[in-house]
């Protein structure tokens, strides 16, 4: 089902980034489903991660639609390219932190007058984008959902991404280079498990032989080749580069969640290798031990930190409950 939507692009003029240089005249592309209102007791912000868009539904319609989990028969969801991305929005190219891509999307809010959520969520890049708006506004958010995410980046996913940006920087055609680092990506965000029960040892798809020609793939090989093209054709090397170094950077743990605390929800993913899922729980029970409402919960599949994308049922059936409270305030007869 398409969902109606307004697009805008919001100019909020310049911005200071944490890195000291400051971006003239930064776009922010928004796009809202529903009818905020003005106190924003019925407005979601949902971010994205690495790859996706303002446009929530095009990415995570399973999650965000009419009797979804975010039930646009009761809420404006709203979203927001990221500062960095290629998606209407500035920077890509510059060095931008979550902090930058934060402070950016306030000062668009601002100007459409969108003062707090009821919740905001996101896998992943989205989910650090949630906690990265609770360190800096807690007044403005009622509930932070944070899957495949939690309150830093570890060293093994900056060195995924140093790699992934290497494979970008010697290839001879930035396409080239762009194609092999999503392979990178890609078996980050699988599980073996899921790879060994999709392709296995199965040769590829299309045809061949591998063990009589070199040149002949393995259906894993295939996948990842059809990945690689396809992500080509939609994003652009230089916001690649950005938001991977944004996702390194981000670190909150030196920082005190301020009041009023928000609700937190972390998700971590059972058979996630990219965003731990210790890490996960772990980023819970420090907001809890700061005195926020903040619950782990885990969201079993074999789709690695995919899963929030690939698994959006099972998603929904967990997150669910925790929103319950959102949907009572909602329904609930006025004073």
């Amino acid at each position: 089902m398409t969902l109606p939507t307004v697009e805008r692009d919001v100019r909020i003029g310049p911005l200071a980034l944490d890195s000291g240089v400051t971006l003239p005249d930064v776009v922010q592309r928004v796009s809202i489903y529903g009818a905020p209102r003005a106190d924003g007791a019925n407005v979601v912000l949902v971010n994205h991660a690495l790859t996706g868009s303002s446009r929530v539904a095009e990415w995570w319609g399973e999650i965000a639609g009419p009797g979804k989990l975010f039930d646009t028969n009761a809420l404006a969801v709203v979203g927001v390219n990221a500062l960095g991305s290629c998606y209407g929005s500035s920077g890509a190219g510059a060095l931008v932190s979550v902090r930058d891509m934060v402070r950016a999307q306030r000062a668009a809010f601002d100007q459409l007058g969108i003062g707090r959520f009821a919740a905001i969520a996101g896998g992943s890049l989205g989910g650090m984008q949630a906690i990265e708006w609770a360190m800096q506004s807690p007044e403005r958010v009622g509930h932070v959902v944070a899957i495949g995410a939690y309150d830093h980046f570890s060293a093994l996913g900056i060195a995924l991404n140093a790699v992934a940006r290497e494979a970008i920087a010697i290839a001879a055609k930035p396409a080239d280079g762009v194609a092999l680092a999503r392979k990178i990506a890609m078996l980050t965000y699988k599980s073996e498990a899921l790879l060994a029960s999709r392709h296995g040892r199965k040769f590829d798809r299309k045809g061949g032989d591998p063990t009589r020609d070199p040149a002949h793939k393995f259906d894993v090989e295939g996948y990842l080749d059809h990945q690689g093209a396809i992500f080509t054709e939609r994003m652009d090397p230089a916001a690649y580069l950005t938001l991977t170094r944004a996702m390194d950077l981000f670190d909150t743990r030196d920082r005190a969640l301020q009041k009023p605390y928000p609700a937190f929800t972390f998700v971590g993913i059972s058979s996630d290798w990219l965003f731990l899922p210790e890490y996960v729980r772990a980023s819970a029970r420090r907001f809890s031990d700061a005195g926020a409402n903040s619950a782990y919960l885990e969201l079993v599949s074999d789709h690695g930190h995919d899963a929030f994308l690939a698994d959006p049922g099972a998603l929904r059936r967990l997150v669910a409950p925790r929103l319950a409270p959102l949907y009572a305030a909602l329904s609930a007869p006025a004073p």
